[in-house]
């Protein structure tokens, strides 16, 4: 069992940067496929970035061009750089791991987009 933490979330100005931080318990070289989630209040919780353990990326159209999902396996984490940021990326912010048959979900971290 794998347990991820997130952090980096809090307060930004719309136009403004966080990056995000998720921290593995365990190693994440084996698992298939790192991502972000995110949910805002009465939404869904939505796929905001993924990339798999061969480095190939995908992003939800919103995010396109403003955040970059990256992941250090030697340090088991990974990272979500969100620059001009907008209220609409108000949410909390989830970390998964997934693969053909296990998933690992963080907590979550709260983004608040507001000025």
């Amino acid at each position: 069992q794998v347990q991820l933490v997130e952090s980096g979330g809090g307060l930004v100005q719309p136009g403004g940067s966080l990056r995000l931080s998720c921290a593995a318990s365990a190693s994440i070289f084996s698992v298939s496929v790192m991502g972000w989630y995110r949910q805002a209040p009465e939404n869904e919780r939505e796929l905001v970035a993924a990339m798999t353990s061969g480095g190939s990326t995908n992003y939800a159209d919103s995010v396109k061009g403003r955040f970059t999902i990256s992941r250090d396996n030697a340090k088991n984490t990974v990272y979500l750089q969100m620059n001009s940021l907008k209220p609409e990326d108000t949410a909390v912010y989830y970390c998964r791991g997934w693969g053909k048959t296990y998933e690992y979900w963080g907590q979550g971290t709260q983004v608040t987009v507001s000025s």
